[in-house]
């Protein structure tokens, strides 16, 4: 085989299988030879060390379909293919042998391009195959002028001709093709993406990405997205610190060709911006978006490379000598944070891990988004997906497409920003604002409730850049980040990590929020004065009747705060969930049960019944819920819980006991996101209000002849 014709999250677990199987099925009808199934990448990747945009691309020619026969002849002709043509460095020589020996051959390896002033053309590099000074016509470096940055990675057909001059001049390249989609059809990428509901529409590109969309919660979804913003949103400034192993370069590395990852050690003037010396463009002016890598680590940092930048993010512009150039590349810094949030709240910032001459107001006032790593989950297996997703290289041409459109002003018809606001401040939140749009409703409809989730998340964003810059220049004067209705009414905006951590976020004062730290709450006025954060540690029910609503995505929520209190003294409870089926829900009934053993005496015995649906899904899940309820049955025993479990709920979602408590759960026992697998030492695994919530409501209920 050759290549010389290429020229929502559900609520319980069955419902997400039917789901997950008909997105797929219909990304096949609606984008036709752009989807692929993206478990196939690892399949093919073998040692070949190449971007997955360049394994998509392969794969998109023989894999773009939801055949299993026809995928895995598929997979074995691109099998074929890089094992033909793919240059592997430790066999560059036996490669260079066998185009001597045919005259020509084609390879798949990465081709840069420098100018030979003294020979005054152009001569191309092979990264794999250790060429270099071949010599390369100006027509082709002129139509793929991102040879002379970098480097693409390319088919090429080299020719050797023996006995001919100087080694170089006997290898001929006879052809290049950078590995890019031939064409984009615009008009039917926007006309497809009506067939998608906003939730489908999100879930595909979670799966183009490679993530599974069910192991992910809205809030998680939208931070991977903020990741494609610089794609879609010409001179977009992103920063992302967070933990090691979230995959903040892997997705400027490996989704685009029109994206660069270097090093933050390796930034300099001429590489980045203008070689003074002979006139040469840098990155800037011929990539869409320019990340720096390890940003965080730097030691050494050329203050006058930080002039130039603050210019540039700020007017889009560098100087070339006398003249001034324009340039549209996006720029992302990530780095790894070195402590938790709530140590870099108490004694710096947020921003603590830059290099000193970068943890600079002025700099960073120039950055529109700060994408909070720390809530991104780290990456491991059971997060990738098995499902359909666009072929990168495809999405990446309709993101450069839409990096021409401004979707800025779409909320301008429903929703007013502050007026408090700065004009860079609001450049922020309208350049987020709109990237966000472009990616989720390319076809500009929204609703009024869409348009208002992006918005808000958008001000977040930007406020989280600006509250800390309050912490680093006193000088500067505290902004009310926010937003009003067409009907008058404030809507305040606050950052994730000044709910879960309100006394360390507010301990200097400054920050630009309305919202009062503890209010009357004496539990959340005691656990601050301790030095616990309210949100942390959240304060117990006093035996109340009433709902408590839980909000998305918060943290200090547990069992044994929620319901213990309510139980003990019982010594029959009745647990109605219909959904305790997959495994994660079984280990929540588990945590339930073990609060339950832990606040009783030892000598009492608690009878424990659960009714609940049998798994619907294969006969393989249905033994597994069986074998684990039974497990969990036998070891709760011995703490003096008997457990007993019935397959008949067709009630609503509650806990009784015979002391006249009826609880009503609005989700069931499942009210946390996701987490996936946990390691021994994961906090969340022994700590529940360490756990991420779902949006839900609890209601208390006490029986009258109970008094």
């Amino acid at each position: 085989m050759t290549i010389e014709d290429l020229d929502t999250e559900p609520v319980d677990a069955a419902p997400a299988a039917a789901g997950k199987g008909d997105l797929d099925i219909k990304a096949n009808q609606s984008f036709p030879g752009v989807v692929v199934r993206k478990d196939l990448v690892g399949r093919v990747r073998g040692n070949a060390v190449v971007p997955g945009y360049v394994l998509e691309f392969l794969l998109a020619q023989y894999c773009a379909t939801d055949d299993e026969k026809t995928i895995d002849a598929g997979i074995e002709s691109v099998r074929n293919i890089l094992a033909e043509h793919y240059v592997n460095r430790g066999e560059a020589e036996l490669v260079k042998s066998r185009i001597r020996d045919r005259g020509r051959h084609r390879i798949i390896d990465k081709v840069s391009v420098v100018l030979d002033d003294r020979k005054d053309l152009h001569t191309a590099s092979f990264s794999n195959l250790g060429l270099k000074g071949i010599a390369i016509d100006d027509g082709t470096v002129k139509r793929h002028q991102k040879l002379l940055t970098g480097g693409v990675w390319c088919m090429a057909d080299l020719e050797y001709t023996p006995g001919v001059g100087n080694t170089e001049d006997r290898w001929i390249i006879a052809g290049v093709k950078p590995i890019q989609l031939g064409s984009f059809d615009a008009d039917q990428f926007l006309l497809s993406r009506e067939h998608f509901s906003t939730a489908e529409w999100i879930d595909l590109l979670m799966q183009s990405i490679g993530f599974d969309p069910t192991m992910l919660s809205t809030r998680s979804k939208l931070l991977q997205l903020v990741r494609l913003i610089p794609f879609v949103e010409r001179n977009y400034n992103l920063v992302e610190l967070g933990p090691k192993g979230t995959g903040k370069s892997h997705i400027y590395s490996e989704f685009s060709p029109h994206g660069m990852l270097i090093s933050g050690g390796e930034v300099t003037v001429p590489k980045l911006f203008v070689n003074n010396s002979n006139g040469k463009i840098g990155l800037v002016g011929f990539w869409d978006v320019v990340a720096f890598d390890e940003f965080a680590g730097q030691k050494r940092v050329d203050k006058g490379l930080v002039d130039i930048m603050k210019n540039y993010m700020a007017n889009k512009t560098f100087s070339r000598g006398i003249e001034t150039i324009g340039a549209e590349a996006s720029m992302v810094f990530v780095g790894n944070t070195a402590r938790p949030v709530p140590a870099m709240l108490a004694h710096s910032d947020l921003f603590e891990v830059l290099p000193e001459a970068y943890h600079d107001s002025a700099y960073l006032d120039r950055v529109h988004h700060y994408l909070p790593g720390w809530e991104v989950e780290i990456i491991r297996r059971e997060l990738f997906t098995s499902g359909y997703g666009f072929v990168v290289d495809y999405l990446a041409e309709a993101l450069r497409h839409m990096r021409a459109q401004d979707f800025s002003d779409q909320y301008a018809a429903h929703f007013d920003l502050s007026e408090d606001i700065s004009t860079r401040d609001r450049d922020g939140v309208r350049k987020t604002f709109s990237g966000l749009m472009k990616l989720i409703y390319p076809h500009r409809q929204a609703t009024v409730e869409e348009i208002e989730e992006l918005l808000h998340f958008a001000i977040e964003g930007r406020k989280r850049v600006k509250d800390q810059i309050l912490r680093i220049d006193q000088t500067m004067d505290a902004v009310k980040f926010g937003y009003s209705d067409r009907s008058g009414v404030w809507h305040d905006v606050t950052t994730q990590e000044e709910v879960d951590y309100p006394h360390y976020y507010h301990r200097d004062g400054r920050t630009g929020s309305s919202s009062d730290t503890t209010g009357d709450d004496p539990a959340a006025t005691s656990a601050t004065a301790s030095g616990l954060s309210a949100a942390t540690v959240a304060p117990a029910p006093k035996l109340k009747t009433g709902a408590v609503d839980i909000p998305e995505n918060a943290l200090g929520y547990s069992y044994k705060r929620l319901f213990v209190p309510y139980l003990e003294g019982a010594t029959k409870i009745v647990i109605v969930d219909p959904y305790v089926r997959a495994p994660h829900q079984v280990l929540n009934l588990a945590d339930l049960l073990m609060d339950i053993a832990a606040s009783k005496p030892d000598g009492d015995i608690v009878e424990v019944e659960l009714h609940t649906g049998q798994s619907d899904d294969t006969a393989e899940r249905q033994m597994l819920q069986m074998t684990m309820l039974d497990d969990l049955k036998q070891s709760v025993g011995h703490a003096g819980i008997e457990l007993r479990v019935l397959f008949d709920a067709g009630h609503d979602r509650q806990i009784t006991t015979d002391t006249g408590w009826r609880i009503l759960l609005g989700r069931g026992l499942d009210i946390f996101q996701p987490t996936g697998k946990m390691d021994r030492f994961d906090v969340r695994k022994y700590l529940q209000h360490y756990k991420r919530s779902k949006a839900t409501t609890i209601t208390y209920l006490r029986e009258e002849s109970s008094g």
